[in-house]
Order: C-alpha cells, then structure tokens, then sequence
C-alpha cells in the first residue's frame, strides 16, 4: 500500500511541475486487513464515506487484486460503484486503473471483462491510436507495464462510445475515455510502476504458488529482464517446480535493480501533467462560467480512493 502511495506521489510531483496539488487517501473499508495495514490506514487514510459529502478536482482509483470471479461479487462492489457514480457528477476528471477500469466499464455500460487465458504480465509495446488532449505531445510509440487477469474487448468499448488512445497488439485497448459530466479516463496498464514493480509482483506470485496458494508457477514478465537474469530466473522455476516449498524464496536470485527498465516514465509524466493541466485548464473555466464572486483558488486536488491493501495493482 505504502509503496503504492509513493509511486502515485512520486509521478503526480514530477508531472505538477510546480502546480500545487492537495493530496487525499480514501480507502474502502470492506476487507479485513492485518494490524499493520489496519493502523497505517487510520494514520494516513480516510474512509470512503467522507468523501461523499465533498467536492473535487480529479479522483484516481486504483486497482486491486481480484478476490472473486465476478466483479459484483467483490466486497466492495457497492461502494465502488456508488463512486463511480459519484465520480460523474462531482469531479473534472476520474483516472480509472486497471481493476478500477473494468468496474466502472461494468457499472456504467454493462460490459463485462473477459477472463485471459493466463496472466498478462510484462512491459508491452502500444502505440497512439487517437488525438486527445490527454495524449498532446505523447510519442506515437512506447512501452507500458500491464499485470492482469482479465481484458476489455476493444470492440466492445468502441460500440459503447469509448474512445481508444493508445493501443497495444498484445495487451489490447491501453488508454481510452469516455466524457460524461465528468471526463473519465481508463487505464488497463500501468503508468504509474516503478522500475521494480513487476518484480516484486513476480516474487509474490513465487510466493504464493510455493505457499500452495496458486496452482501454476508464474510466468516471467514479458519483456521485463534481459536474457541472464531469465536465464536465472529460468534455472530457479525448474528447482521450484520439481521441490516446491515456501523455503525456497530464500535463494531467489538476486537481481540488480540496474539492469531492470522503466522506459514508460517519461510516457507516464506526460499523461499526468497533460491531465493535470486538464483539470486546471477546466476549473479556471468552470470558475469564469460560474462568475462567482469568491477568489479563485488555483489549487488543484487530487484524491486516490485505493480498494484494497495490496501494495501491487492488479486486476
């Protein structure tokens, strides 16, 4: 969760250059969580319910890792769909991630996620697929992390009303938004990832399948590790697969976080100080419109409503 946090704080400071951005955490209080995620949320965090009586800027909701089959099923499902209800009639804009993504596209359109024939998980090429403000001054190309259980048919989105961005021929639709009153934004990757983020996730999923808490061995990040360390890697899988035991985690393969890419970065800065800008550019508007009285407040805030404790989204 922490780590999280950081990695949304971290690029939302690079992308403000110098816009002042007020900082909120909300979270849904619906699963249980361990004493340490318990206390760092009543430190850090807000319930979700405070947030229904307020007004804001921009909102991102993060992704989770799924615990049920179907999303309406989850036990947060009422909650975040009263978000994004909420999202429409009291935001500028709403950054919808991964999980979060899939959600709001149930909720508000009926389009159901398509379960993938085993985890999309690595660093994938994607390319522009439309103009929009959100994408001004993007490179036609660029690679982005994607760690997910499930897709959004593109077809389906775009005979909805969704607009497709960016687009990746492995990963499918990468970016696309639908304007409502509020102009919601959805993300099937992730931006947002440090250089380690799909390590650390690719370690948990080891864990987990050695624990006996996963059926299959996870496999590496698409083009995530350069040919040694999967070499490594590969060596490590063929002595966990035939002597599966949690002790094992205790040799995995130290890899120098040098070697491990984060060429999306300047892609993710660009979208979040386009979108920061979107919002600015939006509330001085709203605010001339409204021709009120009281000075202007240039700030801009944003809130992260996160849904569950898992310091990885994933969906």
């Amino acid at each position: 969760l922490r780590r999280t946090e950081l990695q949304f704080y971290e690029l939302l400071s690079a992308a403000s250059h110098g816009l002042a951005v007020q900082w909120r955490l909300f979270y849904f209080p619906e699963l249980p969580r361990g004493e340490a995620g318990r206390l760092h949320l009543t430190q850090s965090y807000e319930d979700i319910s405070a947030l229904w009586t307020s007004r804001l800027d921009g909102l991102i909701v993060s992704g989770a890792e799924p615990r049920s089959a179907s999303l309406a099923d989850e036990p947060y499902w009422p909650n975040l769909t009263k978000l994004v209800d909420w999202a429409e009639h009291n935001t500028i804009s709403t950054v919808w991630s991964c999980l979060a993504a899939h959600a709001a596209v149930l909720h508000l359109d009926s389009i159901p996620r398509r379960a993938l024939r085993a985890k999309l998980c690595g660093i994938f090429d994607c390319s522009k697929a439309e103009n929009h403000s959100i994408m001004a001054r993007a490179p036609s190309r660029w690679c982005v992390p994607h760690s997910r259980y499930n897709e959004l048919p593109e077809a389906a989105l775009v005979w909805k009303g969704y607009r497709i961005l960016s687009r990746s021929p492995e990963a499918g639709a990468d970016i696309f938004v639908k304007q409502r009153n509020s102009l919601f934004i959805f993300l099937q990757g992730h931006p947002e990832y440090d250089a380690g983020a799909l390590l650390r996730e690719y370690r948990r999923d080891i864990r987990l399948f050695l624990d006996g808490k996963r059926d299959s061995y996870p496999e590496i990040p698409h083009g995530y590790f350069d040919h040694e360390t999967r070499m490594v890697l590969a060596a490590y899988r063929a002595r966990a697969l035939s002597e599966p035991r949690l002790e094992l985690m205790l040799g995995f393969p130290a890899v120098i976080k040098e070697k491990l890419p984060h060429s999306w970065r300047s892609l993710a800065i660009r979208l979040y100080t386009n979108w920061l800008s979107y919002l600015r550019e939006q509330k001085a508007r709203n605010h001339c419109a409204a021709l009120s009285s009281a000075p202007h407040d240039d700030r801009v805030r944003i809130e992260a409503a996160h849904p569950v404790r898992s310091p990885v989204f994933t969906s």
